[in-house]
């Protein structure tokens, strides 16, 4: 039976490393900032876009491995497999994952020109701006296989109940990155590229740390040519790849909302689009506590619908997906309060610009009302995900960036930029409702 101390075993470490996240990018602009121009701070920017573009696709190799881990690990368990040996299935995923990994990795190589040459086609910018984020793009593009690597090992630490593991190697990561772009930006001659190299030293140590874990703690040695040739088999990894597959849209959907709420953003003026990014930092700054419970979600619901499997029960999880609702609606509830009593507070921690100031009070109300919202579309994401429901995330998402396209182009003329933020409102709607549906067939 899943207790409220189950859930905060597994979702406090997630917390915890999703807060240490902002702290890289504020250091990598700090340390730009200081030691060079403009143009500096513009090609780190659209460097770092560059590679937000490139592996935001790559995140079914977190997600499904975590979903298909956590089902295969409750069916181990509920076979009397010792908790300290991995079984057989939780390998075969580990060994499938990584190999895709790599295969990615060695495909995004191949094309790394073709795409950064493709992408700056498209972004207006100076020539020193692309200078510079072409040569921030082709050192930190050889830390591709660590972090596609690390996508894999962090979705399949979550699904074997471990939380630890994936914030000590989170935490190690943008510790090392930080304190090596910082030494390697001022006390070399690298200068501002230095930042990429830092980066490039993080993933790799993050990496490295990763695999003693698989090693120490797991007490996988290694993975052989012949037991990863038998697990890629098509027989073996169908249900994979039609998982990833799904996924993989999924990403492009959201890709599609966040993408374009940038964009769309830029079209009001330079005030209205350091809004629209200032009320996005404060609802992704929410999501990195709500997304903990999400990753709770995904390890027990996954867990207990594998245990299930074993002895081909009905589906029976509502105490569970209960009781992973109460925290997530708790948190959205209190950063609704926060947001209801010191978002002005909130905004002027962003920015001191008077005229942005003024005009984030017109918002305030969608920054108030997004919390519970998008606590429920995240619960029921890491709720899915667990349940390897690879058909319905890919749906709602697909439904949902529609309705983001289709609110905005409604309201637009008579909305201005409010339509914006009515538009995510919708997508997110769209989310929670399609999901809250489905659920119902996927439990009966």
């Amino acid at each position: 039976m899943t207790t409220n101390r189950d859930i905060l075993r597994l979702a406090v470490p997630s917390i915890l490393a999703n807060i240490t996240i902002p702290l890289v990018g504020i250091v990598d602009t700090a340390i730009v900032g200081h030691l060079s121009d403009a143009a500096a701070i513009g090609g780190i920017a659209i460097g770092t876009m560059l590679f937000d573009l490139l592996y935001w696709n790559f995140g079914f190799l977190r997600v499904g491995t975590s979903g298909l881990t956590a089902q295969a690990y409750g069916k181990g368990q509920r076979d009397d497999v010792q908790c300290t040996k991995v079984p057989a299935e939780c390998r075969k995923i580990l060994t499938q994952s990584i190999t895709i990994a790599l295969i990615a990795a060695l495909v995004i190589w191949a094309i790394q020109w073709l795409f950064v040459t493709a992408v700056l086609a498209v972004v207006p910018c100076s020539d020193e701006v692309a200078r510079v984020a072409k040569e921030y793009f082709f050192v930190r593009i050889w830390a591709a296989p660590a972090t596609l690597m690390l996508f894999t090992f962090k979705g399949w630490f979550i699904g074997m109940q471990d939380t630890m593991s994936p914030m000590a190697v989170d935490i190690l990561v943008n510790v090392v990155n930080m304190a090596a772009s910082y030494y390697l930006a001022v006390y070399t001659p690298l200068g501002v590229v230095g930042v990429a190299h830092g980066t490039l030293i993080a993933q790799y140590s993050g990496l490295l740390l990763a695999i003693l874990v698989m090693t120490f703690k797991y007490h996988i040695i290694h993975i052989g040519l012949r037991e990863i040739i038998e697990a890629m088999r098509w027989s073996q990894t169908k249900r994979m790849m039609a998982l990833n597959g799904n996924l993989f849209i999924r990403s492009l959907c959201f890709m599609v909302v966040y993408v374009g709420y940038t964009s769309l953003a830029s079209r009001y003026g330079d005030t209205e689009l350091a809004v629209s990014s200032i009320l996005m930092k404060l609802f992704m700054f929410f999501s990195f506590f709500v997304d903990g419970f999400a990753y709770a979600g995904e390890a027990l619901v996954g867990k207990a619908i594998g245990e299930l499997k074993i002895k081909n029960e009905k589906l029976k999880i509502s105490g569970v997906v209960r009781a992973l609702f109460n925290w997530s609606i708790g948190v959205g509830l209190l950063f609704t309060a926060v947001y209801a009593l010191w978002g002005d507070e909130c905004m002027a921690l962003m920015t001191d610009d008077a005229t942005v100031l003024e005009a984030t009070g017109r918002y305030m109300g969608w920054l108030i009302a997004m919390p519970i919202v998008s606590a429920l579309a995240f619960m029921w994401d890491g709720i899915y995900v667990g349940a390897t429901a690879g058909k319905q995330i890919r749906n709602a998402m697909i439904w949902a960036a529609v309705g983001f396209v289709g609110a905005y182009a409604l309201c637009y003329r008579f909305c201005g930029p409010q339509a914006l933020y009515i538009a995510y409102f919708v997508h997110l709607g769209a989310r929670v409702l399609y999901l809250t549906i489905k659920w119902k067939d996927l439990e009966s």
